[in-house]
């Protein structure tokens, strides 16, 4: 078997920096909204937890520590309407990116196999699929993959990056049952269910893969991929998880142990105390719900229409005279819609980067990506400039 030919991978974010050379020109500095980074501290209950086991002179444990796997079916259970997951159905990963791009190789998936993953979504799905030799599938409804034999991996993110869409308990139902009727893998990234915004998911919690009502009590066949980097400011930890299906797990757990990808046993630590205190993560939503507000009035006011993002760290906007045009000419292909590259143009001018959609998929081209990852004061400062037009 040869290589994937992955020649023509160009790591998106590169393609911003004249984009980002505009933007720092402008006399204030530059508001980075382009990226999903934390920029706020740590929990110094987590730095504290991190410090305490710095002394590990010893190889730590693939599969985690016993507490650490026991305080994720304990948050599953708390916080996302998951009783009863077998900690040992549990794997700490070293962030979730690592996850999504390597998870069809350590399938085995190859060629002849299709991966289904959203049109519009985060461009490791595609490039996972690829570097397996399988090809991945772009799609907007179930039925553009039922009762296809070939289709062995779906993936599912919900919040979604970029849109902060949120699929409800029978839209996830209804993917399990088609999977399980070809005998698919359903892997659902669920890393923004923390931060959710719209009343009726602040209310009811954002539906994970594995909630009972979803799957009918068994995880057979399901894996929900979650990482701390944005409910608990941990993305310098690689700080992440899979759960599900045990058979799942631990074929991945054999094959993670030979190819030695493990988490750090201080990172472990720092992991079990953060997925045991939600004072942290409600103080840090509660941060991201002001930074959101400012942003989503600044963008309405500056003739903005923000689709969809009920939950997440973005705001997907597009222009009110994109949205209309859109509108009038739906049937188009989306990818010769006016175009979010002119957007970005538009906010580098204003000295505010933000990232095009054709970042996420061709059905992404008439939108930009908003990000809330940023200090309060340069948040302000974006408002503010927004207002200026």
């Amino acid at each position: 078997m040869g290589f994937a030919d992955l020649s023509d991978l160009v790591f998106p974010w590169d393609t911003l920096v004249p984009a980002a050379r505009r933007a720092r020109s402008h006399p204030d500095g530059i508001v980075d909204l382009s990226v999903g980074t934390p920029v706020d501290p740590t929990p110094e209950i987590i730095q504290r937890a991190l410090a305490g086991a710095g002394d590990s002179h010893g190889y730590p444990t693939t599969h985690g520590t016993t507490a650490l796997r026991e305080a994720v079916a304990g948050w599953f259970d708390r916080r996302r309407g998951v009783p009863g997951l077998d900690p040992a159905a549990v794997l700490p990963t070293i962030g979730s990116k690592e996850l999504v791009g390597l998870l069809p190789s350590l399938l085995s998936l190859g060629p002849g196999d299709t991966v289904v993953h959203p049109a519009i979504a985060y461009p490791t799905y595609d490039v996972g699929a690829r570097l397996a030799g399988a090809t991945p599938l772009p799609a907007t409804r179930v039925g553009d993959w039922a009762d296809r034999p070939d289709v062995k991996l779906v993936w599912v993110n919900s919040p979604a990056n970029p849109t902060g869409a949120v699929l409800s308990i029978d839209e996830l139902t209804e993917i399990v049952a088609a999977a399980r009727k070809i005998g698919a893998i359903v892997v659902s990234d669920e890393c923004y269910a923390e931060l959710a915004w719209d009343e009726s998911w602040v209310s009811s919690g954002v539906p994970s893969i594995l909630d009972p009502r979803v799957n009918g009590g068994s995880h057979e066949g399901l894996l929900a991929a979650y990482s701390l980097s944005k409910q608990s400011n941990l993305a310098g930890y690689r700080a992440a998880f899979v759960a599900g299906d045990g058979a799942l797990v631990g074929r991945l757990l054999e094959l993670r142990k030979h190819l030695g990808m493990i988490v750090p046993a201080p990172v472990q630590a720092a992991m079990t105390v953060a997925l045991t205190d939600d004072a942290h993560v409600a103080a840090q939503r509660e941060i991201y719900r002001r930074r959101r507000e400012i942003m989503l009035a600044a963008l309405h006011g500056a003739g903005m229409v923000v689709d969809h993002s009920q939950a997440g760290l973005y705001l997907w906007t597009r222009p009110a005279e994109l949205a209309a045009a859109s509108a009038a000419d739906s049937a188009a292909d989306p990818a010769e819609r006016p175009g979010a590259w002119a957007t970005v143009e538009s906010f580098a001018e204003r000295g505010i980067l933000v990232a095009p959609g054709t970042f996420y998929g061709a059905a992404g081209a008439g939108h930009v990506r908003v990000a809330l990852t940023a200090t309060d004061e340069r948040i302000e400062a974006a408002a503010a400039r927004l207002a200026e037009t």
